[in-house]
């Protein structure tokens, strides 16, 4: 399974009024590298290839030309069975990973079997000087050890991230609001005592405020606590 073949069927799904509004959301993205495949159809396509033998051929062929493979490639991935192959694989793919929606529709399902395992993987990701690198493992630390698996270690962990870069910062800044939701009373010293950067603190405080998870008294008191000096958020 070429990325040739790929390419080919790819554009034989293409949308250009798709591929144009998604570039819109997508601002690291060449428009000219998308072709405008929607996400369903590509999760579906992932699937079906997914199952084939010489689906390796297409992951080795790095990095790949078009916005449309990488999604496939994240999906693909997603959707390994064993844990140790498809560890092996999100290692190889991540360092090509440029942009928000590929870093974060990759997930795993197999990670949730094997937390341990992952959260070793995990503090690595975090300490990463790529910006979806650092992003995706903060992902995983939001998706899977915010509730039987909680410790107040890891919001410790996020808190400590510094960075220029937005979207590294509109991840923890999610992270926390999450964390938030779910574990209020543990994590909320975290913005009472300001252990993030002033546009990440308020933006955390904006994302748990708009949650449906929060009850209004609590809404209220982290409106209280925003900060003055909140507007840089990093580039895009």
């Amino acid at each position: 399974m070429t990325g040739e073949e790929i390419r080919k069927e790819l554009f034989s799904r293409q949308d250009k009024d798709y591929r144009d509004f998604q570039a819109k959301t997508l601002p690291t993205v060449d428009k000219e590298s998308m072709i405008g495949v929607r996400t369903p159809e590509l999760r579906s396509l992932a699937k079906e290839w997914g199952k084939r033998d010489d689906i390796e051929v297409f992951l080795r062929e790095l990095p790949h030309r078009y916005f449309d493979e990488n999604q496939i490639h994240a999906f693909v991935i997603s959707g390994m069975k064993d844990f140790e192959k498809c560890m092996e694989e999100t290692e190889l793919f991540m360092p090509y990973v440029d942009n928000w929606a590929t870093c974060d529709q990759m997930s795993p399902k197999i990670f949730k079997k094997h937390r341990p395992e992952l959260l070793k993987h995990i503090k690595k990701w975090i300490k990463s000087d790529r910006t979806y690198t650092i992003r995706f493992g903060t992902g995983m630390l939001m998706e899977h050890f915010l509730e039987e698996d909680f410790d107040i270690k890891y919001p410790e962990l996020v808190s400590k991230l510094r960075s220029e870069e937005y979207y590294v910062n509109m991840m923890t800044a999610w992270y926390f609001a999450t964390a938030l939701a779910k574990q209020y009373e543990a994590v909320l010293p975290f913005i009472e005592n300001k252990k993030l950067d002033p546009w990440t603190h308020n933006k955390a405080i904006q994302k748990a405020v708009e949650s449906y998870r929060i009850t209004p008294e609590q809404k209220e008191h982290l409106k209280s606590l925003k900060v003055k000096k909140g507007r840089k958020g990093g580039k895009k």
